[in-house]
Order: C-alpha cells, then structure tokens, then sequence
C-alpha cells in the first residue's frame, strides 16, 4: 500500500492547529494585544499600566494612576478602532479600565 502525503508549510500546518484551538487562539490573541497596547499607547502610559488582558472580546486595563484612567476613559471607543485594526480582526467590542 502506497501512502500520498502532500508536503505543507509549516505556517499552513501551525495556521491548522490555531483555527482548531479556541484556547491556544485566545492565549495567541491575548499576547497580541498586549504588544499592541505597548507599541501603540508609548513608554508614559506603559509605566501606569499594571496589566493588559482580554477576555471575551473585552480588554481589561488595570492601571495604577487614576488620572490616565480617567483620561483614556475618555477614548475607549478610539482605543478599540486602533487595536483591531492593528490585529485586522475585530477581537476587541469593549474596554474595562481599573
């Protein structure tokens, strides 16, 4: 009996295992996010931020300075638009800051 395997890249093999893993897509998610949240809100805001994590399509933000909570309050809605749009998918609907 003769076997007929097609060779696939790596990234098509992984792409496979993620698509199939809800939790590992999270995790992946979760991670992306954070890096967005680095890169995008710069090293003054970073220095507040205690921790970055998304559950359920909402990101929760604790920070340390009631001051920047109450002034990113004002822009969630912005903050959203530019995180999925850096992820090109629509991950994100809410933000809960702390």
């Amino acid at each position: 009996m003769k076997r007929n395997f097609k060779s696939k890249s790596v990234k098509t093999i992984l792409d496979n295992m993620i698509s199939g893993s809800n939790s590992l897509n999270s995790g992946l998610n979760n991670v992306k996010v954070q890096k967005i949240w680095e890169q995008t809100m710069g090293s003054n805001v970073n220095s507040y931020t205690k921790e970055v994590n998304l559950k359920n399509k909402t990101l929760y933000i604790s920070l340390s300075s009631s001051v920047l909570r109450q002034e990113l309050s004002y822009g969630k809605q912005k903050i959203v638009d530019l995180i999925n749009k850096e992820i090109g998918n629509e991950i994100i609907t809410k933000i809960v800051l702390r």
